[in-house]
């Protein structure tokens, strides 16, 4: 073989390879919505917490939680935007303390309560209205991963909350991260309940 075409082989494989290093530099710096930081960010609790637990505990200020391993629907939402540095204990207190009158009273408190008050699923929708988007809950084009939704369940209308994954079902429909009394799973069910509320936050 010449020394020609071993050079323009040689070639041919440097472009390749620089072909190839680039492709994968634009795959690479393809942005992640916020969103699907947020489901990614809530999945990581899938296999983690494994039960549900109601009852009521003094958590620490801010960023106080619950053991990992239990918790309640809202603890999925507070969870993953911790990781995302937001930490709802902290701006629903502020929030409920300049806005009382907006917050519902049902629970017959006269002031707040750090340690449950971002734990109610009333609460938050309160908050996410006040301070996020409201959307559409009849168009599913309109869910998008990282989105908060809000039912009543059918029995007995207790309130439950979850978080809009990046997966969908095969008919399109958005999977929900999310605990109802199982630990935090990811699963269709987003018309399985009335559908209260739809948040962007």
């Amino acid at each position: 073989m010449s020394l020609s075409v071993t050079y323009r082989k040689l070639c041919k494989s440097l472009v390749l390879v620089s072909m190839l290093s680039l492709a994968h530099m634009a795959q690479a710096a393809t942005p992640i919505s916020d969103g699907d930081k947020l489901a990614y960010d809530a999945k990581k609790q899938i296999g983690v917490t494994t039960s549900y637990d109601p009852a009521y505990r003094k958590l620490d200020f801010p960023r106080g939680d619950v053991p990992i391993e239990t918790g309640v629907c809202t603890d999925v939402i507070i969870r993953a935007y911790r990781l995302q540095n937001i930490d709802l204990q902290q701006l629903v207190n502020h929030d409920m303390k300049s806005n009382w009158s907006a917050y519902p009273k049902r629970w017959g408190l006269k002031s707040t309560d750090k340690n449950i008050d971002h734990r109610r699923v009333p609460n938050l929708e309160v908050f996410f209205e006040r301070q996020g988007q409201t959307l559409s809950i009849t168009d599913k084009d309109s869910f998008q991963a990282g989105d908060i939704v809000t039912w009543r369940l059918p029995k007995d209308s207790l309130p439950h909350i979850g978080i809009v994954s990046d997966k969908k079902a095969a008919d399109g429909t958005p999977l929900i991260i999310h605990n109802i009394g199982r630990g935090t799973q990811e699963e269709n069910i987003l018309y399985s309940y009335p559908i209260l509320k739809h948040f962007r936050y």
